[in-house]
């Protein structure tokens, strides 16, 4: 007799897994949510969208790709749940959207209820912190797909804009400046590279520590996804900026590129950057290339906000640690220089 188990799926272990979330979930509920933890889907209310005038729906998904390989040496979770809820609201704000309501895939080799449970609490406390209800997801275990101890976390989210508060680019002229958010780190983006220099190159353990850099270096890659729900999506309901660039994969050249019109290009002073120690350390040991440090990681730079040059001292004065790292000129393409 051969059972699930033996093939290496425990249903118990994933009901446990669900009893231990259940709370946590409920837990970021607004009053829009209509259906309980459990439902075969998640809903939520339409009502929201009559406070709009013309309401445009914006979704992403995305997932916090080899990080959690940091999470797993570090045996500590919670942190890749808050990472892939901010990473997302950071997406969708892009556009000029308030995030609304989030779902969740965690899928490993082998269900751990405890493990589960601390990521959904990291989601869990993203959630509310974004003022955004997790309503659904999906907690799969799948041997022989994911290898022994692995596992992958992916989230997709809906926001809601005003279609004429939108933000798409549109507006970025010449002579715009770029304010740069500052990161906390390397947020989700280009850990196979730091893990290849941090762990093989320079041979570091995750309770190592190095000089520039705060704390050990396990402490310092696994540094949470920041959000800039707060500061930012108030700018762009009133109309104060005119491009937002989430730098992730492809850093500062390639999501600030993507945003400029035809003709249109941008160049970003180096000597004006606010590069983190974690940075320099990766760069140093590993040798790494410019080209590479800049189409790889942020920076030190977690949103680059696209505004008016007589804006941006204003919202400088109004946004916590941003600076002026460039500006929009004519051409193509987004130079380091």
């Amino acid at each position: 007799m051969t059972t699930y188990k033996d093939a290496g799926v425990d249903i118990e272990a994933g009901s446990q897994a669900v009893k231990r979330i259940k709370g946590l979930v409920k837990g970021t509920f607004s009053k829009d949510v209509l259906l309980d933890v459990g439902a075969f889907g998640g809903s939520v209310s339409a009502e929201k969208l009559k406070k709009f005038d013309k309401p445009v729906l914006i979704s992403s998904i995305d997932g916090v790709g080899t990080k959690t390989k940091i999470a797993s040496a570090m045996n500590k979770w919670d942190s890749v749940g808050k990472d892939i809820v901010n990473h997302s609201c950071n997406d969708v704000l892009c556009c000029g959207a308030e995030p609304w309501f989030f779902v969740d895939y965690v899928a490993s080799s082998t269900i751990e209820p405890e493990k589960v449970e601390q990521i959904v609490k990291g989601m869990a406390e993203a959630c509310k912190e974004n003022n955004v209800s997790l309503i659904a997801g999906e907690t799969a275990e799948m041997p022989g797909v994911y290898e022994q101890g692995e596992t992958d976390i992916v989230g997709a989210i809906t926001g809601v804009a005003e279609r004429d508060k939108m933000v798409d680019g549109s507006k970025i002229q010449e002579g715009n400046v770029l304010v740069s958010l500052p990161s906390s780190g390397l947020h989700t983006n280009g850990y196979s590279l730091a893990r290849k220099v941090v762990f093989e190159i320079a041979g570091l353990g995750v309770n190592d520590k190095v000089d520039g850099v705060e704390g050990t270096v396990g402490q310092a890659l696994l540094a949470p996804h920041k959000s800039y729900v707060k500061e930012v999506l108030p700018l762009a309901k009133e109309s104060r900026v005119n491009g937002i660039a989430h730098i992730t994969g492809g850093g500062l050249v390639d999501n600030i590129g993507r945003l400029l019109p035809e003709g249109l290009g941008a160049k970003i002073e180096k000597a004006k950057l606010r590069v983190p120690g974690i940075f320099k350390f990766i760069q140093e040991k590993g040798e790494v290339p410019d080209e590479d440090m800049f189409k790889t990681f942020n920076m030190g730079s977690g949103m680059v906000l696209i505004v008016d040059k007589a804006e941006a001292e204003k919202i400088i004065g109004e946004l916590d640690g941003a600076w002026v790292i460039g500006e929009i000129v004519k051409g193509k393409d987004v130079e380091i220089i």
